[in-house]
């Protein structure tokens, strides 16, 4: 074994790509007093703490397609600015980094390429703004990495990368998915680790910056294939936590009823997902799901009030439609022994400072168990984003490292920009406050009770 080129090992004619992967993890608020009160109230930062440590199935992924002659190591990286030293002794450094933490990323590229190793970068904001990207490394990701991670690797034992790999309207089938490689992770560092069944979800919101960005429809994995991936994190957990990395999962019922939840129950799991109101109506898989051992749903419901909803779903206006049962719907699902995540979102046009009220006053009537509030936030290729760069209502062209859910990039229209930040500020403490969270907690415990005597 020697060493040719840029640093590749060569042993019997075949290249060895000694890899980094390396998510950019961590979430943040540029507003200090935000920051503040997620130090103060436990319950506002707890939703976000398990976002952040969440590992990163993209670049999983992309390690279990990665042929076994090469080595490749995971590493986090909450802030660049606190390393004391970049992990070197790399032939290439893959990195994924969502909005908020994109600028980081391309420090980090910087950093690597004036080491002389060479950089790719990808996820959902790369997608979109490539160009950009590529002014900080040496290859771009665009869309889903399944269909081009071999092309780069083959490209880096080479020498010749490419600045761009993929398309965003490539389509993966998910038949063919890898096994992610979960043995890469140190598990004592999570509560919960991700498993992908779908891609993908059926309504298109204004503001939405999940795989529908990198996904031309709704895509369902093998339920063989999602079960094979449980058992390899069984094998590295006995006794896991999933958190099914979906964005609506229970779009395909009678997948779930038929095939994957009767076959989870087995496996004596704890587990999350996210998913839309139409569950409520299903009582055979709010069944089965409580029985498989899901934990909580989160769900989208955006505003309690129906204005605020008209036109936010471009293809159906399904959110509007959902609104009249929404409060109905919440009941059914924690009935059935689930709690609910209820996500809000604040700063939509139709909204002044009312709005505020309006959602305290919601979750205090459907005993919501958990709560997420957000500032609407227009990510690069959304039609929110595109919309409000119109109307040149952004506050900066790249305000990505405020794209945090938490800060205002925009002007809004029913409200200034300071009373939209700090109602935030003043719904977040009115909903975290410690009592208030003990009540919510209590009266789930009402719905746990009946559902475990049904």
């Amino acid at each position: 074994m020697y060493t040719i080129g840029p640093g590749l090992l060569r042993q019997e004619e075949t290249c060895i790509v000694r890899i980094a992967a390396i998510a950019m993890s961590g979430t943040r608020s540029a507003n200090p007093a935000l920051v503040s009160l997620g130090r103060s109230k436990p319950s506002f930062a707890k939703r976000w703490d398990i976002i952040a440590s969440l590992p990163s199935l993209a670049l999983l992924t992309v390690a279990g397609m990665t042929p076994k002659r090469h080595e490749m190591k995971y590493f986090e990286i909450a802030d660049v600015r606190a390393l004391n030293g970049l992990p070197r002794d790399y032939d290439l450094v893959a990195i994924s980094s969502y909005t908020a933490q994109v600028y980081q990323a391309y420090d980090l590229a910087r950093q690597y390429r004036a080491l002389g190793i060479p950089t790719v970068i990808g996820g959902p904001h790369v997608s979109v703004v490539p160009e950009e990207a590529a002014e900080h490394c040496d290859a771009v990701v665009i869309g889903q990495g399944e269909l081009t991670w071999l092309d780069v690797l083959r490209d880096c034992e080479g020498g010749r990368l490419k600045p761009f790999y993929g398309a965003l309207d490539a389509e993966f089938d998910l038949e063919e998915a890898p096994m992610p490689a979960f043995e890469l992770l140190d598990v004592s560092k999570y509560t919960r680790i991700t498993v992908q069944t779908s891609r993908g979800c059926p309504h298109r919101c204004e503001f939405c910056a999940s795989s529908v960005l990198l996904s031309g429809g709704y895509k369902q994995k093998p339920a063989e294939k999602v079960l094979a991936e449980v058992d390899k994190v069984r094998q590295i957990w006995p006794h896991p936590f999933i958190e099914f990395a979906d964005d609506n999962s229970f779009v395909c019922r009678a997948y779930w009823r038929e095939e994957l939840l009767p076959e989870l129950k087995k496996r004596k799991l704890r587990w999350f997902a996210e998913a839309d109101l139409s569950i409520a109506e299903d009582e055979v898989l709010l069944r089965l799901m409580r029985e498989s051992g899901c934990a909580q749903v989160l769900i989208g419901v955006e505003s309690p009030r129906e204005e605020d909803l008209d036109g936010l779903d471009l293809k159906t206006n399904w959110k509007k439609y959902q609104c009249a049962t929404c409060k109905e719907a919440i009941r059914t699902i924690q009935s059935s022994g689930i709690t609910v995540n209820g996500c809000f979102v604040l700063g939509m046009d139709t909204q002044g400072p009312e709005i505020f009220d309006a959602v305290y006053d919601f979750v205090r009537e459907t005993e919501l168990f958990d709560v997420q509030i957000t500032i609407l936030t227009p990510f690069p290729g959304t039609p929110l984003y595109d919309r409000l760069k119109r109307e040149s209502r952004l506050l900066e062209e790249r305000p990505w490292d405020k794209c945090t859910l938490f800060d205002v990039t925009f002007k809004p229209k029913g409200m200034s920009i300071e009373t939209l930040q700090r109602g935030f500020f003043e719904l977040g403490a009115r909903l975290f406050d410690e009592e208030v969270v003990k009540w919510r907690q209590k009266n789930f415990k009402k719905y746990w009770r009946q559902a475990v005597r049904t």
